[in-house]
């Protein structure tokens, strides 16, 4: 079924945001791409020899994926605040075009120290170009800094329209667990 998060072609390219900030993520860092879709961002992980898991309340994209032996596929219905990782460590989790506030302190919870969050989705403004539209499943300006800087180090907001892919008003974060990225540099460089 084609909605506004997934288009009717598997054919796309990565999240510019997930590509610009990738390198962050410790090499072969375990990844989590939360409502994975078609598999875009796993693609994008395993092909650089990350071990991916990808979680989707519909798994049949993603089934002819999960043969790759660092590829593992959850089937949930994240929604229903399920959080099938309570027990689990990410070095990076991937979430674009999903929102689902309760469930990130969970997400904060499954990084692991210095771990990365990429998060992008749609932000208050984007009723003017079409779906969503409902302010629940809008971001407020600010609102992925405020919930994720108590807890983790932010490395980069946006918030803004854009006109590719498609108009809409999405809101981005990239932030890590644990210490700065300045203090990260310098114990490198002593």
């Amino acid at each position: 079924m084609q909605t506004f998060d997934k288009p009717p072609t598997a054919d796309i390219n990565p999240s510019e945001w997930v590509v610009r900030f990738s390198h962050l993520i410790k090499p072969k860092g375990r990844v989590l791409d939360v409502a994975a879709g078609y598999g875009r961002h796993t693609k994008f992980f395993l092909d650089r020899g990350h071990p991916v898991v990808s979680v989707d309340i519909d798994i049949s994209s993603l089934v002819g994926m999960g043969s790759v032996s660092n590829h593992s596929i959850v089937e949930a219905d994240l929604d229903a605040y399920n959080w099938p990782f309570s027990d689990s460590s990410f070095d990076a989790i991937v979430i674009t075009n999903y929102l689902n506030r309760n469930i990130c302190s969970a997400i904060v919870k499954s990084l692991s120290n210095s771990g990365i969050i990429l998060m992008e989705t749609f932000a208050d403004g984007n009723q003017e170009f079409g779906r969503p539209r409902n302010r629940d499943f809008l971001l407020a300006p600010g609102e992925l800094i405020r919930v994720f800087s108590p807890s983790l180090q932010i490395i980069s907001y946006e918030h803004g329209k854009e006109l590719v892919p498609r108009k809409c008003v999405r809101q981005r974060i990239c932030a890590r667990k644990g210490k700065c990225l300045a203090d990260l540099i310098r114990s490198e460089c002593v």
